[in-house]
């Protein structure tokens, strides 16, 4: 039982919604403790294929909780800074696809959570923005690194600098957001993972890896760890059923 947080499930994925909805799903310390334990517990389950971050209450979250901040010193700001990026790490190298589905506000620190998702869905009146320089900070989970990685240099410097919100559209636009949905946010995003969720478990894994530390390598470096983790879809046997229900006309059974 959460304080904070909602937990379902649709079949083997996992759905955790935020739920401070008096507060925007503001970020606070026992939310973030909460959330540290549901990935956690997401993560131990070998049933578990997917998983979908999203608000409760019309929105996605409104930021970090200003009230906890407002006095911090040096010290107690760099210790949240680094809570808060650990548990948004963790969420990132999960093996199972991630994706934040963003209704409403996803301002500062709820923008930073739902970068650490493999994708961002998102309804047409959802709003990204990461304004940290307008409280006389920057981001600090994590924002700097992952955002520059989705859109670019110069438009992360762009929307931190300016601190300026940006809608659903423009998000997708510059690759912020992957789909954005008139209706139905929550149940479009199920449906992708549950396709997903019949692929070969450790492609979708050796996949996400591929990618993830690929992107921090030299490209000759890259494509050889690939061509590793090519061949390790072999090794439980799910690269050679894979295949054999191809020939065979059949669904696979992983």
């Amino acid at each position: 039982m959460y304080k904070n947080l909602k937990i379902a499930r649709e079949n083997n994925i996992v759905i955790i919604a935020l739920s401070r909805t008096e507060n925007l799903n503001a970020l606070n310390r026992e939310l973030l403790t909460e959330l540290n334990e549901a990935i956690d517990v997401t993560a131990a389950n070998d049933f578990n294929r997917g998983l979908i971050i999203t608000g409760d209450g019309g929105n996605f979250a409104a930021g970090a909780d200003i009230n906890e901040q407002k006095n911090f010193s040096v010290e107690e700001a760099e210790a949240w800074s680094r809570r808060g990026s650990s548990i948004f790490r963790k969420l990132e190298l999960l093996d199972i696809p991630t994706i934040a589905a963003v209704d409403g506000y996803a301002l500062g620190g709820g923008c930073e959570l739902a970068l650490s998702c493999d994708m961002i869905f998102a309804s047409r009146d959802a709003t990204f923005g990461q304004p940290e320089v307008k409280l006389g900070v920057i981001p600090g989970f994590s924002g700097t690194v992952r955002l520059p990685r989705r859109v670019g240099q110069a438009k992360s410097l762009e929307l931190i600098l300016s601190g300026e919100m940006i809608s659903a559209d423009e998000a997708e636009r510059i690759g912020l957001v992957n789909r954005v949905f008139d209706d139905g946010l929550l149940q479009k995003t199920i449906s992708f993972l549950e396709k997903t969720a019949g692929h070969g478990p450790t492609a979708i894994k050796n996949a996400k890896i591929a990618i993830r530390y690929g992107l921090e390598m030299n490209i000759s470096e890259a494509i050889h760890y690939e061509n590793q983790l090519f061949s390790l879809c072999y090794s439980n046997g799910e690269g050679n059923e894979g295949m054999h229900a191809f020939i065979e006309k059949r669904k696979p059974v992983f």
